[in-house]
């Protein structure tokens, strides 16, 4: 028997903030903390997108103390200004869980030039976290990171991080961001450590849980008809509910027993679904070498990460 959400306390008197929390995975994360009583800050690239979810949370958990904040990872002017805004509407900041992601998407670019799935899956949430680090070692914050069971597929390519000098591909692409989630969890935790810092890091996956995650990037125009067709199959007779896989991530910011550094998730099979614990780690994930080198990289693309 895995870890569920009866197993959680009351949340009372604590706060979470989620990004990407208006659909998906980050939707029933909130609604999960908010109906054990946590105050729930929610981030969405659109208004109206946010007030749906809000009005869900709200349906779901009728007490429910909800708020949320613009936030586009795409964009690190908008990171910095969305920053400062959860640091405004958090005082107190439990747990932080970097949620929000784009998957297999055409080749597209952010903002500041970046492609387009690392430049938000990683280093849009690099730069956030590094701008509200301060605020997260005061309050304590548990800090989790997204990764998926893609992960095991990724490789990290530092010295052509952006596709500038290799063909592009969507999947590959997915899978270094997927990676690099997951290390930047532990090097976090690592250097979090190393610190002495009340703040610790966490990382989780939601196995195959059916989210528009599946559909959103590969419906882009130029996004794959072969992918998208496949998807349609395999959201109806392999995936889990959303719900399920937003378990992991409550896990990880919330549960009393939760161990920082460790990698939470559905542990049936291939990790797809199943009991939620600690879940299977590839080995190129456990590469210190590696997450350094990343680490590195980022502070060089997006700025220094400890102030």
């Amino acid at each position: 028997m895995g870890w569920t959400p009866d197993q959680l306390p009351d949340q009372t008197g604590k706060t979470f903030a989620i990004t990407g929390g208006n659909s998906g995975l980050g939707l029933e994360a909130a609604k999960l903390l908010a109906a054990r009583g946590a105050r729930v800050v929610i981030t969405s690239r659109r208004e109206d997108n946010a007030n749906a979810a809000l009005a869900e949370i709200r349906e779901a958990a009728p007490n429910a103390d909800v708020d949320w904040v613009q936030l586009d990872l795409a964009d690190l002017d908008n990171v910095a200004r969305a920053a400062a805004e959860i640091r405004e509407k958090c005082p107190q900041l439990d747990g932080f869980i970097n949620n929000a992601g784009v998957m297999q998407t055409p080749n597209r670019k952010t903002a500041q030039g970046f492609e387009l799935q690392i430049g938000t899956n990683h280093l849009g949430h690099f730069k956030l976290n590094s701008l509200l680090m301060d605020h997260f070692e005061a309050c304590g914050t548990r800090i989790v990171a997204v990764s998926s069971i893609a992960h095991k597929f990724g490789a990290i390519h530092l010295s052509d991080l952006n596709f500038e000098s290799r063909r592009y591909d969507p999947s590959i692409a997915y899978g270094q961001s997927k990676l690099a989630n997951i290390l930047y969890g532990f090097e976090l935790q690592r250097r979090l450590a190393a610190r002495g810092s009340k703040a610790t890091a966490y990382a989780a996956h939601p196995g195959y849980a059916a989210t528009n995650l599946q559909t959103a990037g590969v419906g882009m125009e130029g996004g794959s008809k072969l992918l998208r067709g496949l998807y349609a199959i395999t959201n109806k007779v392999m995936a889990q509910t959303a719900t399920e896989g937003a378990y992991p991530l409550v896990l990880a910011a919330a549960a009393p027993d939760a161990k920082p550094g460790a990698y939470y998730g559905p542990t049936g099979f291939y990790q797809y679904r199943g009991p939620v614990g600690e879940s299977y780690i590839h080995p190129k994930a456990k590469d210190e070498a590696v997450a350094r080198g990343l680490w590195e990289l980022s502070e060089e693309l997006v700025g220094p990460f400890f102030s």
